[in-house]
């Protein structure tokens, strides 16, 4: 397998060709240090194999370049000796760790800052409108790029990544719809990668360090740049060692693109290869996403598929992943959320990790999600386990209709029964004997005659049931119907359901035939199905508590 090989980038070399993707996490502390929660996310998925960890876009300054509620920052002296315990960690586990720096520029939360957001220019922020930056400000900013990269150095980071995509603050000055300066910082692309050029010689000629930046290689926007310019600044920035190309501005899919999107869709669209190293992200939650993109890559970067199984790369080879769904939920939800995964309880929660054993026979009654996850939890901690069910596996997840769904929600299905498979856990396709633990779903959703209805519900199923009715019926629905789906969901189920003639409406007075708010989703189930193993153990060992 290639992902297997060794590489060098820069002066550090990595024991495999993966590396976990710089991922929002919400885990560090409002101040921008870190702390154990934080170290343990990334050290498990060190400890899982990774040969590169990437951390988080981390903020330079405390005036006005922090975008998230629990963002890391390194800004500070102070900062250095628990950011030393972060790479320390890392680099027992055999990994290696760059951090990624950022200045969120025009995206900038200004209830998180000092002063109010800056970009190279005022345009193209929705509603809010940052001051267009002077060169003093410019100076500034390479300066905290500076000292920012010498603060890694000194905390045993093995490379800096500058985070030049997604429209932060250095992707605002390569894209030409976002700067439109008339100076030295503006106009011709030479002029726009400046800045970018100015913080790379500064950082390589003060230190011995590896280098690299993070880039869209396109924009998804109708005015966005294409790819052929992607490529063109990746060749075009000095003094680096390696490009990271993601994609996107502000519209999705960008680089979280859901089950709507082809898997290594960003692959799809780099045409060629560069004058460096390349590292690419987008998508790859399989072996065959990873081995594809290596034939035109040097690195894959994992995102979603590390979110789902700290232990990606361990596990590929056989197929034994835990698989990330591209559903977009759990992990999007950074506004007032750490970060967390519809299919992996874990997540956020490494610290926690359950290593006690046991032993015994546990009976499970029910193979939908709720049942398989108990089972697979009632294995790890050392039982031996037996699932009763009549009907298929998978429980409510056969009632899928969206065909894009399906492909990517069946892969957990598909993963269960490999697992159990190896395991030894067996599904018994009978009744459930009566001391057998229940994990029958929490949850059920009536299904809808086929008839003219109007819907205002964010229950998924709902959403499925629209489009099959709308096949031979009319159908509306309530536009908050979408409001708990991230935009790479909600864009394109909206344009697949007015192709069918669905109509969507403001709630305002209307009168609708169906409401029902209350989501049970595949996260619930697994927590409730370990919750339920959990209460097991306790009355069954309560005397030794």
């Amino acid at each position: 397998m290639k992902f297997e090989q060794k590489i060098k980038i820069g002066k550090t070399e990595l024991k495999n060709r993966l590396a976990m993707s710089p991922m929002i996490s919400n885990i560090a502390n409002p101040d921008g240090t870190t702390n154990d929660n934080h170290i343990n996310y990334l050290s498990e998925r060190a400890r899982g194999g990774f040969g590169l960890i990437i951390t988080e876009y981390t903020y330079i300054d405390q005036i006005n370049a922090k975008g998230s509620p629990n963002e890391l920052g390194i800004f500070h002296i102070s900062q250095v000796p628990k950011l030393s315990r972060l790479t320390d960690s890392i680099h027992k586990n055999g990994s290696k760790v760059f951090i990624q720096l950022v200045h969120a520029g025009g995206k900038a939360n200004p209830d998180l800052n000092r002063e109010i957001p800056m970009a190279p220019s005022k345009t193209g922020y929705g509603h809010f409108h940052p001051r267009e930056m002077t060169l003093d400000d410019i100076n500034n900013i390479i300066e905290e790029f500076i000292k920012s990269a010498k603060l890694a150095k000194q905390a045993n980071f093995d490379g800096v990544e500058l985070h030049g995509a997604h429209a932060y603050l250095l992707s605002e000055f390569i894209s030409p719809y976002l700067n439109k300066r008339s100076d030295k910082y503006g106009g011709s692309l030479e002029n726009r990668l400046r800045i970018i050029n100015e913080i790379s010689s500064n950082i390589k000629d003060s230190m011995d360090i590896t280098l690299g930046i993070r880039l869209s290689l396109y924009e998804d926007e109708h005015d966005g740049y294409g790819s052929d310019y992607g490529l063109k600044v990746g060749e075009s920035i000095n003094n680096i060692d390696y490009v990271h190309y993601s994609a996107g501005r502000f519209e999705p899919p960008g680089s979280s693109a859901s089950f709507y999107s082809n898997h290594a869709h960003i692959y799809d669209k780099y045409t060629r290869k560069i004058n460096k190293p390349v590292i690419l992200v987008g998508s790859a939650t399989n072996i065959n996403d990873v081995e594809k993109m290596l034939e035109m890559v040097d690195i894959v970067s994992v995102g979603r598929g590390a979110l789902a199984d700290a232990h990606f790369p361990h596990r590929i080879s056989g197929n034994l992943n835990r698989p990330c769904i591209r559903c977009n939920q759990a992990c999007r939800d950074l506004a007032s959320s750490e970060v967390r995964c519809s299919v992996n309880p874990d997540l956020g929660y490494e610290t926690y990790i359950k290593h006690e054993k046991y032993n015994g026979d546990i009976p499970i009654k029910g193979a939908g999600i709720k049942g398989l996850e108990a089972a697979f939890y009632a294995h790890r901690l050392g039982f031996n386990v037996s699932i009763y069910e009549n009907n298929n596996i998978g429980g409510q997840m056969n009632e899928i209709y969206d065909k894009y769904k399906k492909r990517d929600f069946f892969t957990l299905i598909d993963y269960y029964k490999r697992v159990f498979d190896r395991t030894g856990i067996k599904i018994i396709h009978d009744y459930a004997p009566e001391d057998a633990i229940d994990c029958l779903p929490d949850k059920t959703y009536p299904d809808l005659e086929i008839r003219d209805i109007s819907i205002d519900s964010n229950v998924f199923k709902y959403h499925d049931l629209a489009l099959k009715i709308a096949e031979t019926n009319k159908v509306k629905m309530s536009l908050r119907s979408l409001d708990s789906l991230d935009r790479s969901r909600k864009d394109p189920y909206m344009e697949m359901a007015k192709k069918l003639g669905i109509e969507f409406i403001k709630q305002g007075d209307f009168d609708f035939s169906l409401y029902d708010g209350d989501q049970y989703d595949i996260r619930k189930a697994m927590l409730s199905g370990r919750n339920a193993i959990d209460r097991f153990i306790t009355e069954k060992f309560q005397d030794e508590f």
